[in-house]
C-alpha cells in the first residue's frame, strides 16, 4: 500500500502563489514516480491571513501545520503591511510558526549549478566545486531576546542564547558535516560578544564527540569577506540567528541568483520548507519569478521530513537537466538561455524531466 504524506501549503503574499505552485506540480511528478501520495491541505499565514483573519498566524494555521508531515511556504510581506506595529506585520507571523513548531535549526545550501557559472558576479575559477551550506541557530538570539522595546529617540533588543539553544544547533551541524566533508566553520563576535563566547565554549565541548570534524572559528566580518573571496574553503558555516539570516542572503548571490537557493527548518515536531528569498511583489502576477528555489525545497522536504530520499534525488536532478537544456527565467536569462521560460512554463519542465529519469 502506497505511504500517504500531509502536506500543510502555506503559499503567502506575492510570488508566493505562483511559486508554490510549480513546486506542487513537481512533487506530484515525484509522488507518481516514486509510489507515494501527498494530501495537501493550504493555509494562510502573512499578509494574506491578515486580511482575513486580522492576524498574521490563525491558530487554524499553526494548529494544521503541526498535524502535518511536513510545511511547503512560499513568501509573505509587501508594502501593503509596512505601517502595521511590529507584532501584526506579516514577517511576524512567520518567526511564530517557526517558534510554534519547533523549527530551530535553519539549512541553507549554497551551490553552484555549472550551466550558471557566469551568472554570479565572481570569477568562475572562484567558484568552481563550491558547495557548503549554512546552518543557521532559527529560534533564539536578537530575533526573540527579551526585554525589547522602541521608544521616540531610542530602541533595543536584546541578544540571548542558551547552552541548551548551541547545544542542539551544533549538533545538527556536526551531523551534517559528517555526511559532507568532515568540516564545521562556528561564526561568531567573540572578540565583543558574550553570546559568542559561549557560541565557542559550547561548540568546542560538542566537538568533542566528533573527533573526525575539523573546527574553525571565524569572526563574522571575516566570514562576510572569505565567502566572497575563496567560498571554496567552507563546508558547513555554523552560526546564531541574526548573523546567519545575513551569511545565506550574501551566499545566494554567490551563486548568482537568490532564486536558485533553498532551505529547510527543521528540528522540531514539524520541518518548514521555503525558498531564502521574499515575495517580491514588484514582479507578482507577471509570470516571471523563478520557482527554482522553491522547486529545491520540495526536495529537501522529501529528504529531511518524509525520509523519500530517491524522490528529492529525482527533483534535484529534473532541475539540472533542466538548466542543462537551456531554460531559463528571466532573472538567469543571460547565462546561456535557449528558451526563456515563464514561471509555470520552469515548473512544468522540471516536472516532466522528473519522467524521463
Amino acid at each position: 500500500m502506497a505511504k500517504i504524506y500531509n502536506i500543510a501549503v502555506i503559499k503567502g503574499d506575492g510570488i508566493g502563489s505562483e511559486i508554490v505552485d510549480e513546486a506542487l506540480k513537481v512533487l506530484d511528478a515525484t509522488s507518481v514516480k516514486h509510489g507515494f501520495e501527498l494530501n495537501y491541505n493550504f493555509y494562510l499565514m502573512g499578509g494574506a491571513a491578515i486580511d482575513v483573519f486580522g492576524e498574521p498566524l490563525p491558530s487554524e494555521t499553526l494548529n494544521g501545520a503541526l498535524s502535518s508531515d511536513a510545511v511547503l511556504f512560499g513568501a509573505i510581506g509587501g508594502p501593503k503591511w509596512d505601517n502595521l506595529p511590529r507584532d501584526k506585520r506579516p514577517e511576524s507571523g512567520l518567526l511564530k510558526l517557526r517558534k510554534g513548531l519547533g523549527a530551530y535549526a535553519n539549512l541553507r545550501p549554497a551551490m553552484i549549478f555549472d550551466e550558471l557559472v557566469d551568472a554570479s558576479t565572481l570569477k568562475p575559477q572562484v567558484l568552481q566545486d563550491v558547495d557548503f551550506i549554512v546552518v543557521r541557530e532559527l529560534t533564539g538570539g536578537i530575533y526573540f531576546g527579551q526585554p525589547r522595546e522602541k521608544r521616540d529617540d531610542s530602541a533595543f533588543n536584546t541578544m540571548v542564547y542558551s547552552k541548551f539553544e548551541i547545544e542542539r544547533i551544533a549538533k545538527v551541524a556536526f551531523d551534517t558535516a559528517m555526511l559532507r566533508k568532515k568540516q564545521v566553520c562556528l561564526v561568531d563576535k567573540a572578540n565583543v560578544l558574550e553570546t559568542s563566547q559561549l557560541w565557542r565554549e559550547v561548540v568546542n565541548e560538542v566537538a568533542q564527540n566528533y573527533p573526525e570534524v575539523k573546527v574553525d572559528f571565524m569572526y563574522v566580518d571575516n566570514a562576510a569577506m572569505q565567502i566572497v573571496r575563496n567560498p571554496r574553503q567552507f563546508d558547513v558555516i555554523l552560526t546564531e540567528n541574526l548573523f546567519g539570516d545575513i551569511l545565506s542572503d550574501e551566499a545566494s548571490m554567490v551563486c548568482g541568483s537568490i532564486g536558485l537557493l533553498p532551505s529547510a527548518s527543521i528540528g522540531g515536531k514539524v520541518g518548514i520548507y521555503e525558498p531564502i528569498h521574499g515575495s517580491a511583489p514588484d514582479i507578482a502576477g507577471q509570470g516571471i519569478a523563478n520557482p527554482i528555489a522553491t522547486i529545491l525545497s520540495a526536495a529537501m522536504l522529501l529528504r529531511y521530513s518524509l525520509c523519500e530520499k530517491e524522490a528529492a534525488n529525482s527533483i534535484e536532478n529534473a532541475v539540472k537537466m533542466a538548466l542543462a537544456e537551456g531554460y531559463r527565467t528571466k532573472d538567469i536569462a543571460d547565462f546561456g538561455a535557449k528558451e526563456i521560460c515563464t514561471t509555470s512554463e520552469m515548473g512544468g519542465i522540471i516536472a516532466k524531466f522528473i519522467g524521463k529519469q
